[in-house]
């Protein structure tokens, strides 16, 4: 039995299940660095991936790594991260789920909505958590503009437009050619979640994809999301080499504005036409609070739900209706 200071919280036994997602050694790490509330039990590679090795380098040095079997077999685990190739993630998912293990599940969710919505039906039967890897979500700048929209400072709102984009590598470029909806399915998923978070679900999605280099790839797409009163359009481009910088998120309502940019770090300005939250009328460069990591806002929100200390803001349903609300947004068929 480990030692616990008097006064601690006990560590959450957590173990990753693939290595192979873009966001993987990424996740890892967060993972590892909050140690304080992880104990992190080892890597496995999900029986679809068996074949592929668990990088020892990097944010895998010194990691225990096991079979699958091994890992959801595991005595007192009670979370897994499902960091497969995007494919393999919702079967991946739904056998740590059905061992009755809370999961982070990174983005997206799986390529199809039955099989999402079965592993959510699982997750909701058995009484465990699915967080969704969708990293923005603890970004400073969303959190603030999701309370300043939670909170009504921008009035009714009109206008959403969003922009994630990259220069695409060969490699890169080979993974997007799995997905019929290219860069919008696999990237801007992040900006679908949240559109979704801050609208609602769509009445209507529009899906528009322009495929330049001879490989069949959509790698200039734009989206535009129908509401009553309000559009929303997201675009993703995978030819731009100044992506990064130019990643953008902007909100209008009829009282106030807020636009991101860059996405990361997050920079935000705020525009009001009557003061709140402290910020008076007018243009304003809010000063936000810095970010830890990219990953470690996700996993401490993790640790807090499986504790029962907080309820995750995102629930089984809002994360349904931003799978079929992306699928449509790709151009991908909704089944």
């Amino acid at each position: 039995m480990p030692f616990i200071a008097k006064g601690a919280k006990p560590r959450i036994r957590i173990g990753q299940l693939g290595s192979r997602h873009s966001h993987a050694s990424g996740k890892l790490a967060a993972i590892r660095k909050l140690s304080g509330d992880f104990e992190l039990v080892g890597v496995a590679q999900p029986r679809e991936e068996v074949e592929s090795p668990i990088p020892g380098s990097g944010a895998y040095r010194g990691v225990k790594q096991m079979s699958e079997e091994e890992l959801l077999a595991t005595p007192g685990l009670q979370a897994v991260a499902i960091e497969t190739e995007v494919p393999h993630l919702v079967a991946a998912a739904r056998r740590a789920v059905g061992a009755g293990l809370h999961i982070h599940h990174d983005k997206p969710g799986g390529i199809t909505l039955g099989d999402f919505r079965e592993l959510l039906r699982l997750a909701k039967r058995k009484g465990v958590t699915v967080q969704m890897g969708y990293m923005l979500r603890y970004n400073p700048a969303f959190q603030f503009m999701y309370r300043a929209v939670r909170e009504g400072w921008l009035g009714e709102i009109m206008e959403v437009d969003g922009m994630m984009g990259k220069m695409a590598s060969a490699s890169l470029r080979r993974e997007l050619g799995r997905y019929p909806g290219g860069g919008m399915f696999e990237l801007a998923c992040h900006m679908v979640d949240s559109v979704v978070h801050l609208m609602g679900k769509p009445a209507k999605v529009h899906a528009f994809a322009r495929r330049t280099q001879g490989d069949g790839v959509a790698d200039n797409q734009l989206a535009v999301l129908e509401y009553e009163n309000a559009t929303a359009t997201i675009r993703c481009n995978h030819r731009d080499p100044h992506g990064f910088p130019r990643r953008r998120f902007q909100i209008a309502g009829d009282r106030g504005a807020i636009e991101i940019r860059p996405i990361e770090p997050g920079k935000l300005t705020l525009s009001l036409t009557e003061a709140h939250g402290g910020f008076g009328r007018g243009t304003h460069e809010v000063k936000l609070p810095r970010s830890n990591g990219r990953y470690d806002g996700e996993f401490a929100d993790l640790a807090r739900v499986i504790r029962g200390e907080a309820k995750l803001a995102w629930s089984y349903e809002h994360d349904l209706a931003v799978q079929e609300t992306l699928l449509r947004a790709s151009g991908m068929e909704v089944k």
